[in-house]
């Protein structure tokens, strides 16, 4: 049956989102000794993300000027500047944010039994990423870009459900937010892009600058990990990225609102694989690396063929979008 325009102009779920494929088991190592073989890492990493990060203030970004009372002026949906995958970009990359008492709890568990550093670095990471929500709502709130009440019950939604991991393997979780950190990285400064507002552009530019910090800390100890301990690391690793999703994904329509953003080239395959995925993998030469278990080796054949796969989804969607934009041009 062949597809009519309509049909054909609509992307597919496999080209609107990285596949996944969650059921990669991982041998069993000593997580422990893991930890306390890495600490040493993790203390030079914090000393040196502790020199280089920037003190901010989020009231610094905000356009207070432009506040109004709410009981004087209540919202309404005429009201925003922003067009509509912006506010949507905007709302699930707050919402997102706002789950930070759960990537804490799952941060403290995978880390929490290493000594001083990791602990210390916990307290740091959190401390950091809870300016971005602050920042972020202050400014959705005085620009009245969206329905703050909306905001806040979708908010309490988001909290009351919370954000679970299927593991707590630290370096399971260690694979995680290296990817994780780029990836919301990408998606804000995108957004920001996206806004054709200087302030939110700006807002989201601060913001992507800690996600970048945050991605190098993970990553480098990633890459230490893959010294001491190749075989684990490469399983974990493959592991999460064959299973990755964006920790907004319990989101109410997530879905729809990530292909939404993927459509605008805010966040879409080409910039998971190229952004995200691909860095990591050169980073730590999962493909030279030697001296492999047999499931270790496996795992890397099954990434050298997801990756293919993910490539293809990504160009269907590319040669899509141009047919698309060249019927937009032909009428």
């Amino acid at each position: 049956m062949t597809a009519t325009r309509d049909e054909d102009s609509q992307p597919t779920t496999r080209e609107l989102e990285p596949p996944s494929r969650p059921d990669l088991v991982v041998q069993p190592y000593d997580a422990q000794q893991l930890l306390i073989d890495l600490e040493p890492f993790a203390a030079r990493l914090l000393d040196r993300h502790l020199a280089i990060a920037e003190e901010w203030f989020p009231h610094d970004y905000i356009p207070y000027s432009q506040g109004r009372d709410f009981d004087k002026e209540p919202w309404t949906p005429d009201q925003p500047r922003l067009s509509g995958v912006a506010r949507t970009a905007f709302e699930v990359n707050l919402l997102t944010e706002d789950n930070l008492p759960s990537y804490h709890r799952l941060i403290y568990g995978m880390f929490g039994k290493g000594d001083g550093a990791w602990i210390n670095w916990v307290g740091r990471w959190t401390a950091e990423e809870g300016r971005h929500a602050i920042v972020l709502r202050d400014y959705l709130t005085v620009t009245r870009n969206l329905d703050p009440t909306a905001l806040e019950q979708s908010r309490m939604a988001q909290l009351e459900q919370g954000y679970e991991r299927p593991t707590l393997d630290p370096l399971r979780g260690l694979a995680y937010v290296a990817l994780q950190e780029v990836a919301t990285r990408a998606s804000h400064r995108n957004t920001g892009r996206y806004s054709d507002d200087p302030v939110a552009d700006r807002i989201m530019a601060r913001i992507a600058t800690d996600e970048n910090l945050h991605a190098t800390f993970y990553r480098d100890i990633l890459a230490a990990a893959a010294e001491s301990h190749p075989s684990a690391t490469v399983e974990a690793v493959v592991a999460e990225i064959l299973a990755f999703e964006m920790p907004g994904a319990g989101i109410k329509g997530f879905r729809r609102k990530a292909a939404q953003m993927a459509l605008a080239g805010i966040y879409d395959l080409r910039i998971h694989r190229e952004q995200v995925v691909m860095p990591l993998v050169r980073k730590l030469r999962l493909f030279e690396l030697t001296g492999l278990s047999p499931a270790a080796e496996a795992a890397r054949t099954e990434l050298g063929t997801f990756l293919e796969e993910m490539d293809a989804s990504a160009r269907r969607l590319e040669e899509r979008r141009e047919r698309n934009e060249a019927r937009a041009r032909e009428r």
